[in-house]
């Protein structure tokens, strides 16, 4: 098949970006959306050209790093796949095809379609982790009883990948879900218990410092998001913030 691609172009974070078309031939439908920008790429070097830049890491959907923007849906217009999942059978030939970068204010563009998301590992560093008792008195965490529904719930908020999708697609850039994502998967868990309040509390007041916006109901987080995270974690967490704040009163 044969596209054209408007892809933005911004050289670093201080100038102007715009967008500016280019034309692919022959493309595969079987091939990655990832593959289709390699090639690209290729036939800009050999132009002398700057080729595009773009994350990319593990291209198997585990990693989250091919965070793109693409004809106005993360990762693309497939459901439960990043970007390096999606195939080019999902476009026509002749397409136009319209590839950006996650839009927040939390996530300034590095280059091209790079985005700085290290705002995230900020929020996890206030908070997403539990403090490990180390004396030799250490209870081994198997033979802690977890209900199966607990669980379950833990594992499914730990599928959360840290993409970022959920803040590209939101109308206010909200981290809600990937926040809750992570308040939730240690709340449900014995080990996690301890430090619940302090946690909560610091991770929410680092995901407002770094610029994110609030929840908008709409639930567009959750349709975009490859894991599937459900919204049912922005409810947790919001529970676990009102009873932190109603501990740290008394």
């Amino acid at each position: 098949m044969n596209l054209t691609l408007k892809i933005w172009r911004q050289k670093n974070t201080t100038s102007q970006g715009k967008m500016v078309e280019y034309k692919v031939n022959n493309i595969s439908e079987d091939m990655s959306f990832l593959e289709m920008m390699d090639i690209l790429n290729e036939e800009l070097i050999v132009k002398g050209d700057d080729p595009i830049a773009f994350d990319h890491d593990c291209r198997e959907g585990i990693c989250g790093m091919c965070s793109l923007y693409i004809n106005g849906e993360a990762h693309g217009p497939d459901r439960g796949i990043t970007t390096c999942q999606l195939h080019m059978r999902k476009f026509k030939d002749g397409d136009t095809i319209y590839i950006e970068p996650w839009r927040a204010k939390a996530f300034p563009v590095i280059k091209d379609l790079v985005v700085d998301r290290t705002s995230f590992e900020r929020i996890m560093a206030s908070g997403g982790f539990i403090s490990v008792n180390t004396s030799g008195n250490t209870q081994d965490a198997n033979n802690i009883p977890i209900p199966k529904d607990d669980a379950d719930e833990a594992f499914d908020a730990a599928t959360c990948i840290g993409c970022g999708a959920c803040v590209a697609t939101c109308k206010n850039s909200s981290a809600m879900l990937f926040v809750s994502a992570k308040v939730s998967q240690l709340a449900l868990l014995p080990q996690g218990k301890l430090e619940r309040e302090r946690r909560v509390l610091n991770m929410v007041d680092q995901m407002d410092k770094e610029g994110f916006g609030n929840c908008t109901n709409t639930g567009a987080c959750e349709v975009e998001c490859p894991k599937g995270i459900s919204l049912s974690n922005i409810a947790r967490m919001n529970r676990e913030y009102l009873r932190a704040s109603l501990v740290k009163k008394d």
